[in-house]
């Protein structure tokens, strides 16, 4: 589209208006854009990991019957079950507030690369689509690797980027910055 019927365009009321309104709510999701979606996946994160972790504590211990991959396959399965039930608890607790962000998500993308590949993985498969077929929440023999995926995907922008705006380690980080520029 040429500049000038751009121009010409824009000077309509109804698409001037539709832009002026485009550009306010593109402005305040840019300026909401290092707090708020951060906390929601934090949010949602901390709450299905709680929800783990609530079964692990008044549930029974099951990884005994589990084969896990290496270096955890040489602990026992009731020190796993410990450590993943705390991981999970503490690790949820630490997203809500976004205290130690990127260490508990860390943690928390381990466990569930353990879990994918002990439980969810698809145990036996010969090509990609037979593999493919694990992409699903379902227990039907293929593995069910969704949520476990969906779940590292959704850690991957906390790991990178941080609790965001609206974290204690945000306000940390700043508090830090201040200890650090005081004039000696």
């Amino acid at each position: 589209m040429n500049s000038i019927l751009s121009a010409k365009l824009c000077q309509l009321p109804v698409i001037g208006n539709l832009v002026h309104w485009y550009e306010l709510i593109a402005d305040w999701l840019a300026q909401h854009s290092d707090g708020l979606p951060p906390l929601l996946l934090r949010l949602i994160l901390a709450y299905e990991f709680w929800e783990a972790g609530i079964e692990k504590l008044n549930g029974n211990n099951w990884f005994d019957h589990i084969e896990f991959p290496f270096p955890f396959n040489l602990l026992s399965g009731d020190l796993l079950w410990f450590m993943g039930t705390w991981m999970e608890l503490l690790g949820a607790l630490a997203l809500v507030v976004g205290l130690g962000t990127r260490f508990f998500v860390f943690g928390l993308m381990v466990l569930t690369f353990v879990a994918a590949k002990a439980v969810h993985w698809p145990s036996d498969w010969n090509s990609l689509a037979e593999f493919w077929q694990g992409y699903a929440i379902t227990n039907k023999g293929h593995g069910n690797f969704k949520l476990p995926l969906l779940y590292l995907i959704m850690f991957t922008p906390l790991l990178f980027g941080g609790a965001g705006r609206w974290s204690l380690d945000h306000w940390l980080g700043k508090f830090m910055k201040q200890c650090n520029t005081r004039p000696d």
